[in-house]
């Protein structure tokens, strides 16, 4: 007996110390640039060549995943993984075309946000964003007056929503999401047949055309794309809506970009609304606030297509051999300045 509760006993210290290895190294992973490097050697997984063939879709017409080996380039539910060379920006350009489509984008610029970052968001937006097509800017904010005149080409038109400034950045956040649900089934919802949902720290830097686009589209968060799952930071505490359990999520999204048609966006606000009324009345708040709860949605309801890294990249990782030609990039993170 004595000698089997001391089994027992070494074994809850193993796990305990393999539970405290697997701690460090993500700490080491987040918080050290130079180690962070090492990611490059972590495999992403190859999309079986049995089901390349069968990746299409009413925006892209056939991709070509196999003209990238060296990044994953569709899910295990079947969805592609678009990155530059999987496919034909011509194809994708006549297939929209032929759609007659509104394209919409929608950003919020509150508090100092908007001084600092939504002018070049919009300025290169006119230069890069589904160049060619019908669309039309969203900006919510609480200053309308504010917002700067940008020069629209045609067929290309901006509304500016108030919104009401909240107390906490966090809440400028979660609310981002009931803004946009109560926006979908309004003007913007009869104006756009789909629409992409961005953050507006960041600026365009190439090509952001009809291939980013499908009934439910999610973004591969830069820091976390060649990250395994168990080391992904889903949210963990069980009192939480957006909780995820060892095993759970697929990949880890980031909030800055998300999209898809009008129904499936109005699911997805609904869910994270939903979910965050439930937290918020058990006085706890998820890990990543709207993201965490984003992450859950993804994992239910699979997106139609994801986005790699280079559609949102973060120049503070450095340059990396698979981002051949970054679409977004993430501004500087000056918190200081602009969370007050």
């Amino acid at each position: 007996m004595a000698r089997k509760e001391g089994l027992w006993a070494w074994k809850r210290i193993f796990c305990q110390l393999i539970l405290l290895a697997f701690g460090v190294l993500g700490l080491i992973l987040y918080w050290c640039p130079a180690v962070r490097h090492l990611e490059v050697f972590i495999p992403m997984g190859v999309c079986p060549s049995a089901r390349m063939p069968l990746l299409s879709d009413n925006f892209t017409g056939l991709l070509r995943p196999w003209a990238r080996p060296e990044v994953l380039t569709c899910t295990s539910w079947g969805a592609p993984i678009i990155w530059d060379g999987t496919f034909d920006p011509d194809v994708a350009q006549q297939k929209v075309g032929q759609q007659n489509l509104t394209i919409g984008l929608t950003v919020f610029a509150v508090g100092r946000y908007l001084e600092k970052y939504l002018a070049r968001f919009l300025e290169t937006a006119e230069q890069h964003f589904m160049v060619g097509q019908r669309v039309v800017y969203y900006v919510f904010t609480e200053r309308p007056a504010a917002v700067p005149y940008v020069v629209l080409g045609e067929g290309r038109q901006l509304r500016v929503e108030y919104v009401a400034r909240e107390q906490r950045w966090q809440d400028v956040s979660m609310e981002r999401m009931r803004t946009l649900h109560e926006a979908l089934g309004g003007r913007l919802g009869r104006e756009a047949h789909f629409v992409l949902c961005m953050d507006v720290d960041q600026h365009f830097s190439g090509p952001f055309g009809p291939e980013a686009l499908a009934e439910s589209v999610a973004q591969l968060h830069a820091w976390h794309y060649r990250w395994p799952r168990w080391l992904l930071p889903f949210e963990r505490d069980v009192r939480s809506a957006a909780v995820l359990a060892p095993g759970e999520g697929d990949f880890y999204y980031h909030a800055a970009v998300f999209g898809g048609s009008m129904a499936a966006l109005r699911s997805l606000t609904a869910h994270c609304v939903q979910a965050m009324r439930r937290d918020r009345g058990r006085g706890i708040e998820a890990r990543w606030h709207d993201e965490s709860h984003l992450n859950k949605f993804f994992w239910l309801h699979k997106p139609a297509k994801v986005l790699s890294p280079e559609f949102c990249w973060s120049p503070e990782i450095g340059e990396r051999a698979e981002i051949r030609r970054p679409r977004l990039l993430w501004a500087p993170k000056e918190y200081a300045l602009v969370r007050d």
